[in-house]
C-alpha cells in the first residue's frame, strides 16, 4: 500500500468544504485545514502507483465541482 500527502489550494471561504467533500473518497484517510500558502492537507493511500495517480485525479475532479 503506497501512501501520499496531497497539498490542496481552494477558494477563499471553502476550506471546510473541500475537505469534508474529499474525506468521503474511501481512500482519503485524513484531510485537514493549513495555515499557510495551502490550505488543505490530505492523507492518501493506494494499493499501486497507478492507483495514487488515478486518485489525484479523482480528488481534483471531486474539487472542481466542490
Amino acid at each position: 500500500m503506497l501512501s501520499a500527502y496531497v497539498l490542496i489550494e481552494t477558494e477563499v471561504g471553502k476550506v471546510a468544504h473541500v475537505a469534508q467533500a474529499i474525506t468521503k473518497l474511501d481512500e482519503v484517510q485524513l484531510a485537514e485545514d493549513l495555515a499557510g500558502p495551502y490550505d488543505v492537507i490530505a492523507h492518501v493511500q493506494a494499493p499501486s502507483l497507478n492507483e495514487l495517480g488515478r486518485l489525484v485525479v479523482c480528488l481534483v475532479s471531486r474539487l472542481l465541482t466542490a
